[in-house]
């Protein structure tokens, strides 16, 4: 069978997205099989998710997905480079996964190859350290050094669907994998985009259209949107960090600063500059202003405020199951057939982890305690341990 892998965070799944899964099947056939890996509760612009996640795997089930494994938080709210890893080693691990498709504004898969491995050469890490040096962001120094590397422009580093995009090539090359991979042209508003295009929303306009309490369904698949208006009706959805400022403030001003120092990603001492913006700022917005410089992106500082929130771990090579958050018919197919060929156990319901060794049940009480911090953020919060009393959605 051939089984498409896709990478996502669905936040929420949108227009976009179902015209990715329309192309990738005009591509490879319409009995194509599609295996999501989907971000749990927290996703990788460091923030909490608009939905709990077993209600955006519904999503993505109903409107076309087969098959919706978890990408762990420590994954999933990490570096692309991170982020790309773990994903592409559970779909590797899956032993299901034929290709790989992913979206990018480029469109070109031969351009993104010869950026990747542009970036895995050492010339490459050596020029990126001098850019570094000179005080530039990481995503300026990462141009500058692949273009003097290359000899030529490489303006497909320049979109963050083409990077993510590069950055899965990476780990397929690192993989050594068999997986193929294949792209599709993103079309519509660009990624954050404040505005519509002709065809699509972009998932952050629909993420502040459903936060502000306006009709964000409108730029959504029909089977999606009744998913988030079910949600909103039970007090789940919208998820907002608003609802947590009070007691995300709380953690960091209790934590010393030594204790922030994990969480810097680069060694380049900029846990000092949070600590001390921590100890002055009266909301977690004016916290993010304070570290705000040309160096550090948005999305760094924000990840490196959740990690603390949560008491996040570095990630493991590899998490020690593979979690299933939802399948349709076709996906329980895939599923009896994971369960001869993955090369990780297939973790179906949370209390199959105990015959996983003590690893294992570590790594999933760590997960629920990530579920019941992301609790804190919905409009009515669930009761603690729901990582252990949800099931996976099945649909026929």
């Amino acid at each position: 069978m051939t089984t498409a892998g896709i990478v996502a965070e669905y936040n929420p799944f949108h227009l976009g997205h179902r015209h990715q899964l329309t192309a990738l099947r005009a591509l490879l056939g319409q009995h194509c099989a599609v295996v999501a890996v989907m971000s749990g509760n927290f996703v990788q612009r460091g923030d909490f998710a608009l939905l709990p996640k077993h209600l955006r795997a519904e999503m993505a089930l109903r409107c076309g997905v087969d098959l919706v494994l978890e990408l762990p938080t420590v994954y999933a709210m990490a570096t692309a480079e991170t982020f790309a890893r773990g994903a592409v080693g559970i779909l590797q691990a899956a032993g299901v996964v034929t290709h790989l498709c992913f979206g990018s504004e480029s469109g070109n898969l031969e351009e993104l190859q010869a950026a990747a491995a542009c970036l895995d050469g050492a010339d490459y890490r050596e020029a990126l350290q001098r850019e570094l040096r000179r005080g530039l962001s990481f995503a300026s120094a990462r141009q500058r050094a692949a273009e003097a590397v290359c000899g030529r422009p490489l303006p497909c580093l320049e979109g963050p669907n083409n990077n993510l995009g590069i950055e899965y090539l990476r780990a397929l090359r690192r993989e050594k994998s068999p997986i193929l991979p294949i792209t599709v042209r993103r079309l519509g508003a660009a990624h954050d985009s404040r505005e519509p295009s002709a065809e699509t929303a972009s998932a952050s306009l629909i993420r502040r259209l459903a936060l502000a309490g306006k009709n964000a369904g409108v730029w959504m698949p029909e089977e999606a949107a009744a998913v988030l208006d079910r949600a909103a009706g039970a007090g789940l959805a919208p998820a907002s960090r608003d609802r947590c400022e009070r007691a995300l403030l709380a953690v960091l001003r209790r934590m010393e600063e030594e204790a922030f120092r994990p969480y810097d990603g680069g060694s380049e001492g900029l846990y000092h500059r949070f600590y001390q913006a921590v100890g002055r700022a009266e909301t977690t917005e004016a916290l993010l202003e304070n570290c705000k410089t040309r160096r550090y992106a948005m999305s760094r500082l924000r990840r490196m405020m959740m990690a603390a929130y949560l008491g996040l771990e570095p990630p493991p090579p590899s998490p020690p199951f593979l979690r299933v958050l939802g399948a349709t018919e076709r996906g329980r197919d895939l599923l009896r057939q994971m369960k001869k060929e993955a090369a990780l156990p297939v973790l179906t319901k949370a209390a199959g982890v105990r015959k996983l060794g003590r690893e294992a049940e570590a790594f999933l009480r760590r997960e629920s305690r990530y579920t019941d911090l992301y609790a804190l953020a919905c409009p009515v919060p669930p009761p603690p341990g729901m990582e252990f009393v949800t099931d996976p959605v099945m649909l026929s």
